[in-house]
């Protein structure tokens, strides 16, 4: 039995926070007042937690009142066989769905987890983040994390190899190897989400969105699981989250974006011969225009069957730059179907900047490096190349 596709960014990302049914929408707006009274109580109610959480020194009786004060806030945390947890590890590896993962799991045990991301200070700290005045490379976040390791009387760690949140429905994002480094032996923490009437959280929303809605909702289960989650590994890591999220905001081919609020130039090619075909056949072949732009080698019906599995116009240029892909490269006279850019288009378009390039009718060389790095910079080139092609 083959193992599922992996999925593509746009079902790792929740970019809409309200529901699509019709009665779940009916629900949330007859529901709306209730949670306006509950959000501006909870806010209040709030405050005393965080104050509680400061005074008082951290032992089983503060987590204890603290999860009684969050109940309250609607935030719910529950553990299938705490049995099964290893009191001796001192590095936890848990997935990331939410901002305040870090938060919860801290109701049920001691655990620490640094700061990565943002300016230290009030903030930082307030959030439950542990500053380690670590600003350089994640070799040297890795050797403070180690010294702080060695001392016994640390409380544990709790990394996410992930880097960044997804919606802990379809699959995880390809781990960083930086959070096994720290200590041989790990306790993995399998951790799912659940709320009604609106998505847990939603890809390019702040923290402080999300405590609001979080305080606006009836109520958030968190649920720390014995067993595994029941979703597939991906080769997306933040990087992609960021370049998905990019996608969202800056292009009008957006996936819930009605086609008659798209400009004319913005719309993918697609050959007279297929207006008839599915809507499906019809977006797999705009991506795979696109993929033919970047490497014109690769043959198009090669595209089309990986981006058939992939649905990602990068993981796609990726498997085919690393070689996961096999295929037999094209002449230079192949692909006569490519849409290429006129004389006076070329001219205009190099007229508008000259720091942007117009990205190659061919690859530089079809010898890739062998260095993963060096293959890593050049499909980042590729992809900033077809970026700039395709607003323009």
């Amino acid at each position: 039995m083959e193992p599922p596709a992996a999925p593509g960014p746009e079902r790792l990302f929740d970019s809409h926070r309200f529901p699509t049914d019709g009665f779940l929408l009916l629900a949330l707006l007859l529901y709306a007042p209730v949670g306006l009274c509950l959000l501006i109580l909870r806010l209040f109610i709030g405050v005393h937690v965080f104050l509680v959480s400061c005074a008082l020194p951290d032992s089983v009786l503060r987590r204890f009142i603290v999860r009684v004060m969050c109940s309250v806030l609607g935030l719910f945390v529950r553990q299938n066989d705490p049995r099964l947890r290893d009191v001796n590890v001192r590095v936890y590896i848990a997935n990331h769905v939410t901002q305040f993962d870090h938060n919860v799991i801290n109701l049920l045990t001691s655990c620490n987890t640094p700061a990565l991301n943002g300016a230290p200070g009030f903030i930082c700290w307030s959030r439950g983040f542990m500053e380690l005045g670590v600003t350089g490379s994640r070799a040297e976040l890795v050797d403070s994390l180690k010294v702080y390791s060695s001392h016994r009387g640390n409380p544990p760690l709790l990394l996410f190899p992930e880097e960044a949140a997804t919606n802990g429905r379809a699959g995880l994002l390809r781990f960083s190897s930086w959070p096994f480094s720290v200590l041989d032996v790990v306790q993995p923490v399998a951790l799912r989400v659940q709320r009604p009437l609106i998505t847990v959280s939603v890809a390019d929303s702040s923290w402080i969105t999300e405590l609001l809605w979080t305080f606006f909702v009836p109520f958030t289960v968190y649920q720390l699981l014995a067993m595994e989650l029941g979703v597939v590994s991906t080769r997306l890591t933040a990087a992609d989250k960021t370049e998905h999220m990019k996608r969202l905001r800056h292009t009008s081919l957006l996936p819930f974006a009605p086609a008659s609020s798209q400009p004319l130039a913005a719309r993918p090619r697609v050959p007279s011969s297929l207006t008839g075909a599915a809507p499906e056949d019809v977006r797999i072949t705009a991506m795979a225009q696109r993929v033919k732009e970047v490497l014109p080698h690769v043959p198009l019906e090669v595209i089309r069957i990986d981006l058939a599995q992939t649905n990602c116009v990068d993981t796609t240029i990726a498997n085919l730059l690393e070689g996961r892909v096999p295929f037999f490269p094209e002449s230079k006279e192949a692909g006569p179907d490519l849409p290429v850019p006129s004389t006076s288009q070329a001219a205009a378009a190099s007229g508008i900047q000259g720091s942007v390039a117009v990205p190659p009718s061919k690859p530089a060389t079809k010898q890739f490096a062998k260095s993963p790095v060096e293959r890593h910079l050049s499909l980042q080139e590729r992809k900033r190349a077809l970026y700039d092609y395709a607003r323009r």
